[in-house]
């Protein structure tokens, strides 16, 4: 294991994120003015690859933003960045890609602020730290999950201690696989269950009493979850990379989204709601910029040479939910990913040259789920030969055997419980694909729900799942400890992969360890 594992958590990000959070809180309106700024919710960093990646924060006025970057937390030899201006256009936040960064290293990076109408009125520092991915082959650890603050639970006295759990693994990054808000979910001080108090959402806002319309409700969305102080330690030791799904536009989500019915909503045009959402998840997430498509989510990060992670992106480019039963491929209907998504992957999985390609999907493959009698998902539930949205997969298993690329390995989130799936083609109806394994999780805090059937079209096998008993019910609340992620260790000597299903109590439920097919182990 290598040595940056046994790191002390510095305190210094810690403790500067939470004085300026709770300064900000505190500070009645008429008399910050004339106070110095503050960053209101802490740091992030995401992206991060050999030698950059992306590092956030955001301010309570406009601002001007100086930063440096240094690879020692005492910030000698520091490097000064260009300053960014924090305006209302980006609700004050700003980002950047910092480049030029040595591999394989801890990078320290720390912001100030000074007001914009009078720049001698600056902020405390705020520090944040990453790991820059590796020129070589070395121990890499990773975690994932999905699914926060949804279902009513928000902020309670215990604050969301998934985050926490994870934190305390020091993993090199996070994937957040989806559902990083809520923004259909409308929460309450209190939730009551046949009559008794069951929950208490300690901390609330405004923005989380309603759905989100407008932009500035869905740019609170993300303020809230990052109120969080678990959150916020988390997002000051680790680098996140984000995917969405539905929920942070709104359930079941796609262009074709009727919400005539939805007495909730004012603003009935769903395009309109995930302009405004795509606004919101770019500024309030450290997700790296594509100038070929400006807000497009799927992409590929480097970590190394053991280790691929491709990001898809089930959402954006969907035709509207069927009974996903089309027999023609051709068929407009059947489109998830779309052509130019699935060009994209197939192009990146052929040129990569690294031991473990990661496919972190947003949705699982082989799980039913639905929207009423439609599919929300990928599998419609027949068991029988590709059809609708299976027919996309379909090529794409076919694909990945035909061009020999080895050592796949699919993470999701989305169904609110954690299981393993081994997908094999001796038990598929289409079987021209190899073997591979999906590793589900989530949810980090949220109401926990399943299992949900499986699909035979790829012969999946479920070696794992942990989910409510049907005594429990469904949705139930973080305090029943049923909140879940993944860990995920690369051992830089063998190159094999260990992956770990958790609990938010850290008790680890099932692993196993994956041997790289075609590498000297």
């Amino acid at each position: 294991m290598s040595s940056h594992r046994f790191m002390r958590p510095s305190r210094r990000a810690f403790l500067a994120g939470g004085t300026a959070f709770a300064a900000s809180l505190a500070a009645p309106s008429i008399s910050r003015a004339s106070a110095r700024p503050v960053f209101t919710h802490g740091v992030q960093s995401g992206d991060v690859d050999t030698m950059s990646g992306m590092i956030w924060t955001r301010t309570d006025r406009p601002a001007r933003v100086m930063m440096e970057v240094s690879t020692t937390e005492s910030f000698a030899n520091a490097r000064q960045l260009a300053p960014l201006t924090a305006g209302p256009s980006n609700d004050f936040a700003v980002k950047r890609m910092v480049d030029g960064l040595p591999s394989d290293q801890d990078i320290f990076y720390r912001f100030v602020a000074a007001d914009l109408n009078d720049l001698q009125a600056t902020s405390d520092p705020i520090v944040g730290q990453f790991r820059t991915a590796p020129t070589a082959r070395r121990d890499v650890r990773f975690a994932w999950s999905g699914d926060t603050a949804g279902q009513g639970w928000g902020i309670d006295d215990e604050g969301m201690r998934t985050y926490a759990t994870m934190a305390q693994h020091r993993p090199d990054f996070f994937i957040h696989s989806g559902d990083t808000i809520y923004s259909d979910g409308p929460m309450q001080d209190e939730v009551e269950k046949d009559g008794q108090l069951i929950w208490k959402n300690a901390t609330l806002i405004d923005e989380k009493r309603k759905v989100a319309e407008t932009l500035d409700e869905f740019r609170g969305q993300w303020k809230y979850n990052m109120m969080d102080e678990h959150v916020r330690e988390m997002n000051a030791l680790c680098p996140t990379f984000f995917q969405w799904d539905d929920h942070e536009v709104v359930n079941n989500w796609s262009d074709a989204k009727d919400l005539s019915g939805d007495d909730r909503y004012t603003e009935k045009n769903v395009h309109v709601l995930a302009a405004r959402s795509a606004k919101a998840f770019h500024e309030m997430t450290p997700i790296s910029y594509t100038p070929a498509e400006p807000g497009r989510v799927y992409r590929k990060i480097g970590y190394g040479p053991m280790l691929d992670v491709f990001f898809l992106d089930l959402r954006s480019y969907r035709a509207g939910n069927s009974l996903g039963l089309q027999e023609n491929p051709a068929d407009e209907a059947t489109t998830l990913l779309g052509a130019e998504q699935i060009a994209w992957l197939k192009r990146e999985l052929v040129n990569s040259s690294a031991t473990w390609k990661v496919i972190a999907c947003d949705m699982p493959i082989g799980l039913v789920v639905r929207d009423g009698e439609r599919v929300e998902a990928i599998s419609n539930g027949e068991d029988g030969s590709a059809k609708g949205r299976e027919f996309e997969i379909a090529d794409l298993l076919r694909f990945i055997k035909t061009a020999k690329i080895d050592n796949t390995v699919w993470f999701t989130a989305d169904v609110h419980y954690t299981a393993a799936h081994y997908y094999n083609p001796d038990k598929a109806a289409f079987q021209d694909f190899e073997p591979f394994w999906e590793f589900v999780s989530g949810p980090l805090h949220a109401g926990t729900f399943g299992p949900n059937a499986l699909d035979g079209t790829f012969g999946p096998e479920v070696k794992f799942v942990k989910a409510p008993t049907e005594e429990q019910g469904a949705n139930l609340p973080p305090s029943m400890g049923l909140q879940f992620f993944g860990l995920v260790d690369i051992d830089g000597a063998t190159q094999q992969m260990t992956v770990r299903l958790m609990d938010r109590a850290d008790q680890e439920l099932w692993k196993i360890t994956l041997d790289p097919k075609g590498a000297s182990i």
